[in-house]
């Protein structure tokens, strides 16, 4: 026992020593080698350590594209999970050939479905090679995260990891976004920056944070805490409350109320003929009174600059002089304008940024708009997906996004009285994952590692209490 303590000690000197000879002469490519052999043996032998640690690490992770000229990419996630993908799939035709039987749900149908659309629409890009990158990039996050899901989840303690490690990781960017913003007085215009580098904007960050509110809540119902654990998860609760009133992102705090209705619907089990009859009550009062509505939206002057949250709320539906909103909406109009041109193919995956810009109408240009169409993205998940894979890419993708929630509330109403800590976690998940796909309406980032992470894995997640529900007796 003290051998090993010695030798702990020592190697544990000898690695400080070397590290701060390191970042002393700025000899960083020297921990590109050890790093790689590290990560090579954690992934072959702790194959499951190294995919919940992602759960950490996502929040945490720097694109290094914001310091080099070079290409995107999330670091330590995008490399750990490039080669998570090969591994699994080595192993995988390794053990059982190309036999797949275990993915004939129909969620992993559809997946399946529009992965081969997404190869096809790839063909006819107007830049196969960038659309031929993305779908590697989607790739890496679907392989590990949903199709080889299940050989990590394995039991209720890995679940929970991967609940713990997110949360702890989206609170310490909190924190740091938290304090950094307060050396500015919690202004608005500095909140847009202040989560850099770990996270580009304040509306992906927003979106993150309000993907994670659930979850110290979940943790807490699902299973019996002890005191300090449940002081803990009060104490990031609140944290994650907080980075979400800071975020200063309409969609955001839109998203969470949206999610709050959704979860209200299931588990107060209100009948689907009910909310059909509110959607066209709701587009009866639309109709009738559409002229009296546009009048009172051309009235809205609040501008999205504010820092209250009342009237930063009240500037969400200011079209008529809030730029962020014309932009929104200028983005559309150009989505919708590539869809016209190629509405069966699209434009090619990962192809929107390098195209809208000739498709922008003077009309609505805006003091943020740029001739050089370099600005971004669609700001809609779904008007994306059309612009650049046509008619059926959509119509798969939300295929596969119905498929998912429908398993879902399948999962809810089963667990309801037979297990309680199933029920639990599917309704945060269900509350999470609409706080994205509500906010996907007005912004789309599952092609970065902060969304496609958490989404993919609680997609991945519904299957797997489902299993869990029906290996117990009834």
């Amino acid at each position: 026992m003290r051998t090993r303590a010695l030798v702990t000690i020592v190697l544990g000197s000898v690695l400080g020593f070397l590290l701060a000879y390191v970042f002393q002469f700025g000899w960083y490519l020297a921990l590109v080698f050890p790093s790689v052999i590290a990560l090579l043996y954690l992934a072959i032998y702790h194959t499951q350590t190294v995919f919940i640690s992602l759960a950490f690490f996502t929040p945490l992770s720097v694109n290094i594209e914001e310091y080099t000229d070079s290409f995107g990419l999330f670091l330590p996630t995008e490399p750990i999970l490039f080669g998570l993908m090969l591994l699994l799939l080595a192993n995988k035709i390794k053990s059982d050939g190309m036999g797949w039987i275990e993915y004939q749900h129909p969620l992993f149908l559809m997946l399946f479905l529009y992965l081969s659309w997404l190869v096809i629409s790839s063909i006819p890009s107007s830049n196969p090679l960038v659309s031929f990158k993305a779908l590697l990039s989607k790739l890496w996050f679907l392989v590990p995260c949903l199709l080889f899901a299940h050989l990590f989840f394995t039991d209720w303690p890995a679940i929970r990891r991967f609940f713990w490690f997110f949360t702890f990781g989206m609170a310490l960017v909190v924190i740091y976004t938290i304090v950094n913003h307060a050396g500015y007085n919690f202004g608005e215009k500095e909140s847009h920056w202040v989560m850099s580098p770990f996270y580009k904007d304040h509306t992906i960050y927003g979106a993150a944070v309000a993907l994670v509110i659930p979850f110290p809540v979940m943790l807490f119902l699902s299973n019996r805490q002890s005191p300090l654990s449940s002081a803990v998860l009060l104490a990031l609760f609140v944290i994650i409350l907080l980075g979400l009133y800071f975020s200063y992102t309409r969609a955001a705090w839109l998203s969470v109320f949206g999610a709050a209705g959704v979860l209200a619907l299931v588990y107060f089990r209100i009948h689907l003929r009910w909310v059909l009859l509110g959607v066209l009550f709701a587009a009866v009062v639309f109709i009738k009174f559409g002229d009296q509505i546009q009048m009172e939206l051309a009235r809205n002057k609040v501008e999205h600059t504010t820092e209250s949250f009342d009237d930063r709320l009240k500037s969400a539906t200011n079209v008529t002089t809030d730029a962020s909103n014309l932009e929104r909406i200028n983005r559309w109009a150009c989505a919708i304008e590539m869809f016209k041109e190629r509405p069966v193919f699209g434009f090619g995956l990962g192809t929107y940024a390098f195209e809208y810009a000739r498709f922008q109408e003077p009309e609505n240009l805006t003091i943020i708009s740029t001739n050089f169409g370099d600005m971004g993205n669609a700001h809609s998940e779904y008007l994306s997906a059309l612009s650049e894979t046509g008619v059926l890419g959509l119509l798969l993708l939300l295929g596969f996004i119905f498929t998912g929630f429908y398993y879902l509330i399948k999962l809810i109403q089963r667990s309801r009285q037979q297990d309680r800590q199933v029920f639990v976690v599917a309704c945060g998940i269900l509350f999470s994952l609409s706080t994205y796909f509500i906010h996907a309406f007005l912004n789309n980032f599952l092609d970065t590692d902060k969304a496609a992470i958490p989404v993919f894995t609680m997609f991945a997640l519904v299957l797997i209490l489902q299993r869990f529900l029906l290996l117990q007796p009834k």
